[in-house]
């Protein structure tokens, strides 16, 4: 398969559950901080987050483009385009939106803010789900190729 294929997966599903433990129950938790205390922790909360998720997603991103401009053996290039076009939809996402409501929620607890968090950040949490089914879907037909 190739290590940069398997890294990619890894860092793919690695980051699909992250999204899926930050949709379910960090988000929904943000409105249980409290007024009083939510500036500080959504701060410290993004840092941490950042450290996590930042190098991964990196990773993954450069993994994704390797991918395209060299797919292993067998790695059906339409499918390297369709993980690298659902790969750009989450950074868009992050950066467009997700990221600037980290913002808003930095300063002050805002309840549309959170819930338009919450509500958009379904966008990355169905893009993720959907890359790491299709690259469950190639290792199966890798495998299946190979042996």
């Amino acid at each position: 398969m190739g290590i940069v294929f398997l890294v990619h997966l890894f860092s793919t599903l690695f980051m699909t559950g992250v999204i899926w433990f930050a949709q379910a129950v960090h988000y929904p938790l943000l409105g249980r901080v409290g007024k009083e205390a939510f500036v500080g922790y959504e701060r410290e909360n993004t840092r941490r987050t950042g450290w996590v998720v930042m190098p991964v997603m990196a990773v993954e991103l450069v993994t994704a483009l390797l991918l395209l401009w060299r797919q292993p053996e067998g790695l059906l290039l339409f499918y390297a385009w369709l993980n690298a076009v659902l790969l750009a939809v989450i950074w868009v996402s992050t950066f467009t939106l997700q990221g600037p409501y980290h913002q808003l929620l930095a300063e002050k607890f805002d309840p549309a803010v959170w819930r338009s968090l919450g509500r958009t950040n379904w966008i990355r949490t169905a893009a993720w789900t959907a890359r790491g089914i299709l690259l469950l879907f190639v290792v199966r037909e890798l495998c299946s190729k190979a042996g």
